[in-house]
């Protein structure tokens, strides 16, 4: 058993060796249906012969938002139909060739693999060795029940009747709860059947037991999820335990389809290794058939079961632990979580400049509009950042720093980008909340020339969103060095470096103590256009190598940043220290 079970654990390390991007794009592809789901959930399962971890790797997705609940729910629909090849190749392969003949030759080539430099050869080393110790397993287990047969009887302990059905049911359950795989529990039962340590009746009990206890590893997988992962586990334990209590109840009339499936398909009427695994098949496809038209009433059960928290603290939606193993997904995760952050962050930004959202987001001429617009809105910065971004802020930067030390270092620079990109976030939101105070003195004053430089530094701020907001909406209008051209355009072209507001002064149209605020604050606006231009850059650029380089190549080089960083320094001292600001440590 020890064998077998180090076997799997080979497997699944083999396969999560192809996990960076195959199957996360192939993911992304086939699961926009719940047909196309249902069809990913068996063929997977089937290639990886454990429905745990594509259970355990589909909560991960549905945590960082790559598909949607119905999606996940047509998973693990298929992944209880692709777990019944697992008996079949057992049954039909595993007891009726010598199949430790061929364990050696698989765990020689293995090593050798393992010890390759290359990832890919690495992984097929594992699933080598995986496959081996499988085959060993079987081959050790079959032989230990035979070599006891003549000295134990296990069959004095079988149970007839809907009693059997139950008992065995529940210790089918306990097996696989406690060896956290159904196909190991099936490999026991399946060798005990065959050497008649257990009879058929109790052999089909426990089979449907080991369906039901499987669902106890996605439960696990879901504890460092979030809710949607939680439904996604909850969702599997109600089909598994509806799959088991149809079987349970229709027992007769399940066992009389087997026998003529089999017959059929020229199956002997003895051999009950291979009519268990016809019988696995049966009432799996049975329990799909059943919940398929329930999908959307169950959707419904589950969110008032795991219903989403209003908590005071707006907590991360995308971060699980379970990503970490997934580097792709954790990438994604991580980058949708900070979009998360940049939503949060964005109204706070929005409401502290007196701008609204919609009108950002629409197409509506921004300076005309701000031109025009003169109402006061009512935000309390230093009361709503702690809620509602400096907490998320804290547990994206906790999550990195873990993540960061796990994962394969070609992942390191787009986490670190990433990581980058949320900390601009946060400091333009800080230099916003100090904006805001001359912001709302000046956006209904009866001085227009003030009233126009605040202005302008609101229409550089709201610009600049609108651009975000076009690349996440994937408009054509705007590609990603729009961002940085003009960033360098609000940094070189400003009131102060060309000189109006000397002008200004000099022609009494504001005040000297007007003039040092809008010195002051045309930095702070210039930082926020650049923070968050960089922002936008890191978070929606293409990822492939080619493209990065010549991003690079257009990049600001040191003289331009040196440029635009002094770009507002001429034209006056300023009066009042500008107070320096840097996102707050988790």
């Amino acid at each position: 058993m020890a064998i077998f079970l180090f076997g799997m654990f080979f497997l699944e390390d083999g396969f999560r060796a192809f996990t960076g991007g195959i199957l996360e794009k192939l993911l992304a592809k086939t699961t926009d249906s719940l047909p196309k789901s249902i069809t990913f959930g068996v063929v997977t399962t089937t290639v990886m012969q454990s429905s745990s971890l594509v259970s355990v790797i589909t909560i991960s997705f549905l945590s960082a938002g790559l598909i949607g609940l119905v999606a996940g729910i047509g998973i693990i629909f298929g992944a209880n139909l692709g777990t019944t090849t697992g008996a079949w190749l057992i049954a039909g392969l595993g007891l009726k060739v010598n199949i430790s003949a061929y364990a050696m030759p698989m765990l020689a080539f293995a090593i050798i693999l393992v010890f390759q430099k290359s990832t890919n050869l690495k992984g097929i080393g594992y699933v080598l060795a995986g496959l081996g110790l499988l085959f060993l397993g079987i081959h050790h287990m079959k032989v230990g029940f035979e070599t006891f047969r003549e000295t134990i009887d296990l069959t004095r302990f079988a149970l007839t009747g809907y009693l059997g059905l139950f008992v065995f049911t529940l210790v089918g359950t306990a097996a696989t709860v406690i060896m956290q795989s159904s196909h190991a529990t099936l490999v026991l039962i399946i060798t005990a059947l065959s050497v008649g340590q257990v009879s058929y009746e109790n052999a089909l009990a426990l089979a449907i037991g080991a369906n039901i206890g499987t669902t106890v590893t996605a439960i696990i997988g879901s504890m460092s999820a979030n809710y949607m992962g939680k439904r996604l586990a909850v969702a599997h334990l109600i089909f598994n335990a509806t799959t088991g209590l149809i079987a349970i109840v229709f027992m007769s009339q399940i066992v009389w389809a087997v026998d003529g499936i089999a017959a059929g398909a020229g199956i002997r009427g003895d051999d009950y290794t291979l009519k268990l695994a016809v019988f696995h098949t049966v009432f799996n496809a049975i329990g799909v058939l059943v919940m398929v038209p329930f999908v959307k009433p169950l959707v419904g059960l589950l969110e008032k079961l795991v219903p989403v928290t209003a908590p005071q603290l707006v907590e991360p939606k995308y971060l699980n632990d379970s990503t970490i193993e997934f580097p792709e997904t954790l990438v994604t995760a991580v980058r949708n979580e900070i979009l998360y952050l940049y939503d949060n962050a964005l109204e706070i930004i929005a409401h502290g400049l007196c701008l609204h959202r919609h009108i950002i987001h629409s197409d509506e001429d921004l300076e005309a509009y701000i031109e025009n617009d003169r109402e006061v809105m009512e935000v309390d910065i230093d009361a709503v950042y702690p809620t509602r971004v400096k907490y998320l802020y804290s547990s994206i930067v906790a999550f990195m720093s873990r993540a960061q030390s796990e994962v394969p270092s070609e992942f390191a620079s787009p986490i670190y980008d990433l990581r980058t990109a949320a900390q601009n976030i946060v400091q333009s939101l800080k230099d916003v909340k100090h904006l805001r105070k001359n912001v709302t003195a000046y956006v209904d004053s009866d001085n227009e020339a003030i009233r126009r430089e605040y202005n302008e530094f609101r229409l550089r701020i709201a610009t600049v969103l609108r651009l975000i907001h076009r690349l996440r909406e994937g408009d054509e209008r705007v590609d990603i060095f729009d961002l940085d051209d003009f960033a360098l355009e609000a940094g070189e072209d400003n009131s102060v470096s060309d000189g109006t507001l000397d002008r200004l002064i000099r022609s009494g149209e504001i005040s000297a103590t007007m003039a040092t605020s809008a010195m002051n604050d045309n930095g702070y606006a210039r930082d926020v256009v650049r923070l968050l231009a960089e922002a936008g850059r890191l978070l929606f650029r293409e990822t492939a190598s080619a493209d990065r380089d010549a991003e690079e190549l257009l990049r600001f080089d040191e003289d331009e940043r040196q440029a635009l960083s002094e770009a507002s320094q001429s034209g006056g001292a300023v009066a009042e220290d500008r107070k320096e600001s840097t996102p707050e440590p988790a």
